[in-house]
């Protein structure tokens, strides 16, 4: 009776041998687990990574945690009483992991952390949580770094529910990191939003701007679109691509990389009109020199990153958002 309400049970805690990883990198560590007053049955031991998505239900947004890598790293097996067990695991991280720490500074609005789960007699306790941090793989270093030297400041970043049309995406949701603008285009953007869509073998990287009304036209979203290859991609004069294409915007309202841009919102969730209906203009345009957009943002990127106060622990960082409950099986906290 007491092993079954938990009194005098098995302990459990999880050891990571890599507590920074990149996308597509192997996640290692160790479950170690310790015997309690009895013999026990394990069903079996699970580790699950969880991060903070955001979601549109009925009139607002709403947090919750989810699960997107799940893997049992043990079966069945019966632990004696006081015996010390030690479960070795390798976990491929998903390619599509998002950003959660850059240069040692995590990023404001992120979370994520390795849950563990044993499973004894029907019941399985996830009580242990450890953190953990994915840092960008060169290619998207490469993109982060263009940002900074244009003089752009980070302000926040979350993962929204849904998919990028068009893109080879595994994950139910996306990353959205993002920017203030340098004083060069603030009178053009009030924000540029980055998201990468990865894989094996190269990457999507999705941007849009809300333009300010009244400049050359009305406000709204304009989206830039480049698929390009991990080598191709970390070699790559993003700053001028970039530059490229907000000068674009300046000239014209809109403007494009590889035939996929304009006003044509590439993020397909509920409530957008139709993404890439028909392609905007190609190539790049006249407007405020890149030396000049530099210049004002000499600070660089990582300064933006300590701005804003982030929380220190992953379990300070999911307290009051998960209520017991995960995506689409929970209760959520309104945002």
């Amino acid at each position: 009776m007491l092993g079954a309400l938990g009194v005098g049970g098995p302990s459990v805690d999880t050891v990571l041998a890599t507590p920074r990883v990149r996308p597509g990198g192997p996640l290692r560590g160790e479950v170690r687990i310790k015997g309690g007053d009895f013999d026990t049955d394990i069903q079996y031991v699970a580790l699950s990574l969880v991060t903070r998505v955001e979601a549109e239900h009925g009139e607002g947004e709403h947090v919750g945690l989810m699960e997107f890598l799940r893997a049992e790293v043990s079966g069945a097996f019966r632990l004696r009483a006081g015996e010390d067990r030690v479960i070795p695991f390798e976990l491929p991280v998903p390619w599509e992991a998002p950003i959660t720490e850059i240069h040692g500074q995590r990023l404001h609005g992120m979370a994520m952390g390795v849950r563990t789960e044993l499973a004894v007699a029907g019941a399985v306790d996830k009580g242990d949580m450890d953190p953990v941090e994915i840092e960008p793989l060169p290619s998207q270093e490469a993109v982060l770094g263009a940002f900074g030297r244009l003089g752009f400041q980070f302000k926040s970043a979350d993962l929204e529910q849904g998919h990028i049309y068009g893109a080879d995406q595994r994950l139910p949701f996306y990353q959205e990191i993002e920017f203030y603008p340098p004083p060069a285009y603030s009178g053009l953007v009030n924000e540029v939003e980055l998201t990468f869509v990865s894989g094996p073998g190269g990457m999507d990287v999705v941007l849009e701007a809300d333009r300010r009304g009244g400049f050359h036209g009305s406000g709204g979203d304009s989206f830039g679109r480049w698929r390009v290859g991990h080598d191709e991609a970390a070699h790559r004069d993003w700053a001028s691509e970039i530059n490229g294409w907000l000068a674009a915007l300046s000239q014209h309202g809109h403007g494009g990389a590889h035939g996929h841009a304009g006003h044509h919102d590439p993020y397909a969730h509920g409530g957008h009109h139709d993404p890439y209906a028909h392609g905007g203009h190609h190539g790049h345009h006249g407007g405020p020199g890149l030396g000049a957009v530099a210049a004002a943002g000499a600070a660089g990127l990582v300064g933006g990153f300590v701005a804003a106060e982030i929380v220190d622990e992953i379990g300070d960082a999911f307290e009051g958002d998960d209520d017991g409950g995960d995506f689409g099986g929970g209760d959520w906290g309104d945002d």
